[in-house]
């Protein structure tokens, strides 16, 4: 009980906000809307900033205030964590005022959304993609910016994540034992990405796919995979001689040669 007063005065304060509030939303002065709308923003009452916003932005589109609106609306819905309504309105911001004094504040914001939004790297990775894109742009359209140094150390981070996204994929068709597939996969990753960190295990996995591939194919294609065997071989220790997996490497060229010789044999 002797918390009832405090939680009274609790409740009181709760209605007022809230009947300020709608009073705010009826009002027809759109000076004061929008001034109420800042002070909401600037107290991080997204929720609030942005509804009275989103009336605003019809209301003030083609006159001298609109990228300010544009931009509160979008800084809005990033405060509330919603990175791809954000985003929308950034890159609207950018392509209907690309003289704004928050432009470039705003193409930074794109790719820093998409960032916010990147998924796992086990996921489908389109937006790091859309993240890296946005944010290259940034860092060519503004190269002296304070942002450029954080910019680029996401662009490496996201690409990290593509570089983790690719190495999944293939390792996953190398664990289930479809090495066709396999070899497509870590072909691909080694292709778009030829400096990754996982180059060796994944030039390894490579080896073995083909190797295994080439000794469980049927006749009329055993030779020509045994040669493709054959020739990772060689790329893989030429590269990696002192591999930790080398004498498993061994071991795979010692089985293709022979199988490869007794091919010849059969064939004089």
């Amino acid at each position: 009980m002797k918390n009832f007063p405090l939680f009274a005065l609790f409740v009181i304060v709760i209605a007022t906000s809230c009947s300020d509030y709608n009073k705010v939303l009826k009002s027809t002065d759109y000076e004061f809307k929008y001034k109420k709308a800042l002070e909401y923003y600037e107290d991080e009452e997204f929720v609030r900033a942005s509804q009275l916003l989103n009336e605003l932005v019809n209301i003030y589109r083609g006159t001298s205030r609109a990228d300010e609106v544009y931009y509160y609306y979008a800084k809005s819905h990033f405060g509330m964590r919603d990175y791809l309504m954000a985003g929308h309105w950034f890159r609207t911001l950018v392509k209907d005022f690309p003289k704004s004094k928050y432009a470039e504040e705003a193409q930074y914001m794109i790719g820093y959304c998409f960032y916010m939004d990147s998924p796992k790297p086990r996921l489908d990775q389109q937006v790091s993609q859309k993240a890296i894109d946005a944010l290259q742009l940034y860092v060519n359209l503004y190269p002296n910016s304070d942002r450029i140094e954080e910019a680029n150390r996401l662009i490496i981070e996201l690409r990290d994540k593509l570089v983790y996204k690719s190495f999944l994929s293939g390792k996953l068709y190398y664990d289930l034992e479809n090495y066709k597939a396999a070899v497509v996969a870590l072909t691909n990753s080694l292709k778009d990405f030829p400096d990754t960190k996982y180059r060796e295990e994944l030039m390894f996995m490579l080896l073995r796919a083909k190797y295994l591939l080439a000794v469980n194919s049927i006749e009329e294609k055993k030779e020509q995979r045994l040669s493709e065997a054959l020739d990772e071989y060689f790329t893989f220790v030429d590269e990696f001689p002192e591999s930790k997996d080398r004498k498993d490497a061994d071991k795979f060229y010692e089985e293709v040669a022979k199988l490869l010789n007794y091919n010849e044999e059969a064939n004089l």
